[in-house]
């Protein structure tokens, strides 16, 4: 399958879920109609929608082999809510073999709540924040790694021979001489340089990015324009702390995620676009949700600890 081709399977499934999830709330019929020529329109929307209301009765199935936990929902809202914490439940059965793959194409790595400190043998110092993974090739000529999964920091050890060079998402950051943070997220790489400079490279352009600055890209485009860092928020995972400013929520959830077991899900799905700001223990992960459900003034249902949903 193709990016192309992905990306289009990935937006379906997430517009079936939320065309279940207001099938289970009640539609008016215009929402009736707009649905019926949104499952006409292509046949792979068809496909998803069926797939999520299997899957859920398949989820519905396994609840009632439960003891019931909780009372009665009385509220529309909280039907609502309630149906599409469901749905994100079956969302979580579509995860792929990905995981096993970064695994086995991995040097280092490291599970959930982990982190991890290692010397590398050129006698650069590397830290993995959790659930992340690199890889390592040194040979005569180059120190070459790759960041398969999460964010890593790195303080490269002199060695003017041979360049020191982190892959990410297509693109590469050369060490000029440097300590630097790179991350992967909602499949574009942030790098945060903390002393000196690098080089990062995408889509056929480069740029260099001094102390104290950051730059972004996505797979196969350009870097952005360096902009400030606020140096206690680079790689601050090496402290135990979350520090974001003014990202979204979906970012957020990504990096606490490598902390914790589970889902968060927000309906509607632009819920997760809304700008957070704050510093937050990654020991803590469950203490940071609460405390960002009442920065954003979302309300929160917990089927468990380990699926949750936010929703205004």
């Amino acid at each position: 399958m193709s990016e192309d081709e992905g990306g289009a399977a990935e937006s379906a499934r997430q517009a079936a879920i939320e065309w279940w999830v207001s099938q289970k709330a009640g539609v008016t019929p215009e929402e009736q109609a707009a649905f019926e020529a949104w499952l006409a329109a292509d046949p792979a929307h068809a496909a998803a929608f069926a797939d999520i209301a299997e899957t859920f009765e398949h989820v519905k199935r396994v609840q009632r082999l439960r003891p019931a936990r909780r009372p009665a929902f009385a509220a529309r809202r909280t039907r609502l809510a309630a149906a599409a914490v469901l749905a994100a439940a079956c969302l979580a059965l579509y995860v792929s073999f990905d995981g096993l793959s970064t695994l086995l194409r991995s040097d280092y790595s490291t599970g959930t709540g982990e982190t991890k400190s290692l010397t590398l043998a050129d006698g650069s110092h590397v830290a993995l924040d959790a659930n992340s993974a690199i890889a390592v090739h040194f040979d005569a000529g180059q120190r070459h790694l790759t960041l398969l999964q999460g964010q890593s920091w790195f303080e490269v050890a002199a060695d003017q021979a041979r360049p020191f060079v982190v892959e990410a998402a297509g693109g590469t950051i050369i060490a000029l001489g440097t300590a630097f943070a790179v991350e992967l997220i909602n499949g574009g790489v942030r790098v945060t340089v903390a002393e000196h400079q690098v080089k990062v490279a995408s889509g056929g352009e480069n740029v260099i990015v001094p102390e104290n600055e950051q730059t972004a890209y996505d797979k196969n485009s350009p870097p952005a324009r360096p902009l400030p860092a606020g140096p206690s928020s680079i790689a601050a995972f090496r402290r135990g702390k979350l520090i974001v400013e003014d990202r979204p929520l979906s970012e957020v959830l990504a990096a606490l995620g490598r902390y914790r077991h589970g889902f968060v899900y927000c309906v509607p799905a632009a819920v997760c676009a809304r700008p957070v700001t704050g510093v937050f223990s990654t020991g803590k992960p469950l203490q940071a949700l609460h405390e960002i459900e009442a920065f954003l003034g979302l309300h929160a249902v917990h089927v468990t600890d380990y699926l949750i949903l936010f929703y205004e």
